[in-house]
């Protein structure tokens, strides 16, 4: 993928944003003052706390402990940075480098009383929660029953605010500056591209998992803490312009829609125009090779959003 970062006038510089309560958010806005501001090229070390903003760790399943925001009303985010220069019509890339869970963490799962609930055999259940202790360096979680599952970290909002004014929700992502992405694959050495949709685009970043199935199918991951590293730029010729994303593995695009078609078609129609560039092909050709090489995957079904992303692995296609 050839891509062109904007030329920092500087050298970068590393900044860091603790999680505290002058750099914490619970809304998206292009009218929140931004905490940061950087230049294309900088790495910024990110501290987050849990979506719901826990300063405490929960003794007990469901136990209330004090929360960053009494009055919540969003995921507990870090934010916004402002990057100098940025535009609408440019891409914001942001690489993450590292993705350091805390030593805690929490699932929940609960739904609305809905014919999804009791085609699930729910209807009428009560919530179940998880605790977690979570082990950086043997990357496990364990939690209260024994269980043990591997860690792959990563974080479900990283966003910028819609260009109308006003507060906006964090909980659906949209297809205008991404935010409630959820993907489990944007994990340390991946890019997500964002276009940016307001003058310094404004990157909110929170919602820390340690872990998570595709489909985020309970409502919640492994939530928790996170310190994460990113380096952010600026790109003027980006392959799409789009949300989309490359892993050390894969090229990804993305579809967030109410409908789950409609969802399908957004991040499968994405794929369709980069395989095109990539291999000179007319579009129904383009389809046919993906046919055989593009993995279609629900990304969460937790956010009144369905979120869809069509993965296409780096070594998919090869030449003869």
């Amino acid at each position: 993928m050839a891509t062109h970062p904007t030329q920092p006038t500087t050298q970068p510089t590393t900044h860091r944003l603790p999680a505290v309560r002058a750099t914490a958010t619970q809304v998206l806005s292009r009218d929140t003052a931004p905490v940061l501001r950087v230049a294309p090229g900088d790495r910024v070390i990110v501290e987050s706390l849990d979506a719901r903003g826990h300063l405490e760790r929960q003794p007990t399943p469901g136990a209330v402990t004090p929360y960053r925001f009494p009055d919540r009303q969003g995921h507990a985010l870090t934010g916004p940075i402002e990057v100098a220069g940025a535009q609408p019509g440019d891409v914001l890339a942001v690489r993450f480098e590292s993705l350091e869970p805390a030593d805690w963490g929490w699932t929940a799962a609960a739904r609305p009383d809905d014919a999804f609930a009791r085609r699930l055999g729910l209807e009428g259940s009560d919530p179940a929660w998880l605790l977690w202790d979570l082990d950086a360096g043997a990357r496990t979680g364990t939690n209260q029953y024994g269980h043990v599952v591997r860690l792959a970290p990563f974080l479900g909002v990283v966003g910028l605010p819609p260009a109308e004014p006003g507060e906006h929700s964090t909980t659906p992502p949209r297809p205008a500056g991404g935010g409630n992405i959820d993907c489990r694959e944007l994990t340390a050495g991946s890019t997500l591209f964002l276009p940016v949709t307001v003058p310094g685009a404004l990157l909110h970043l929170g919602d820390g998992h340690a872990a998570q199935g595709d489909g985020e199918v309970g409502g919640t991951a492994i939530e928790c803490g996170m310190t994460t590293t990113i380096t952010v730029d600026l790109l003027r010729d980006a392959p799409l312009d789009t949300i989309h994303a490359l892993t050390p593995t894969a090229r990804i695009t993305f579809g967030f829609d109410a409908d789950l078609n409609r969802a399908t078609a957004d991040a499968l129609g994405a794929m369709l125009t980069w395989m095109q560039q990539l291999h000179g092909l007319e579009r129904t050709a383009a389809l046919a090779l993906a046919g055989s090489v593009v993995d279609l995957r629900v990304t969460q079904i937790a956010n009144r959003t369905w979120g869809v992303h069509a993965v296409l692995g780096l070594d998919a296609v090869g030449r003869s």
